[in-house]
């Protein structure tokens, strides 16, 4: 009889249990998932915008009409006026079959502001300046509360 047969790691004697070393079992998530803690950035990021864009839809009706979306970055376009500014948002009008678009740049965005209040703020400045320029009004019209600190 070979003893190496009965030493095998596949012997279920020989097995070795993969727990922690206290043997309390695996952690479970330190909140649960409706807890703002558990939303990554990009989540809290989202939320940011869709409050907005709400805000924005209660006050100006049309604006259903428009898509909004959120980007990590620009992507390098050529031809831009001054290569080395970087764009917090962008629009895009609407072209034959496709809807108006109006685009936040999530990193950019984050760079700027360091904060979550900072960071809900600059994201409704941007879109108030992205909804004025496709209406063709200034942001004071758009939002009486622009610009104000």
């Amino acid at each position: 009889m070979d003893s190496s047969a009965s030493q095998s790691p596949a012997d279920p004697s020989r097995r070795r249990r993969h727990r922690d070393r206290h043997g309390r079992g695996l952690r479970g998530p330190l909140a649960p998932p409706q807890v703002p803690i558990s939303l990554t950035r990009s989540e809290l990021f989202d939320d940011y915008v869709r409050e907005s864009v709400e805000r924005l839809e209660r006050r100006w009706p049309q604006l259903v009409d428009v898509e909004f979306a959120v980007q990590e970055v620009p992507l390098p376009e050529q031809g831009t006026p001054d290569p080395d500014a970087v764009p917090l948002g962008r629009l895009i009008p609407a072209k034959q079959g496709h809807k108006s678009r109006i685009v936040v740049y999530r990193r950019p965005v984050e760079i700027r502001a360091k904060g979550r209040e900072d960071r809900a703020a600059l994201v409704h400045e941007i879109l108030i300046e992205q909804v004025a320029d496709l209406l063709g009004l200034s942001p004071d019209a758009i939002d009486p509360r622009y610009d104000e600190d």
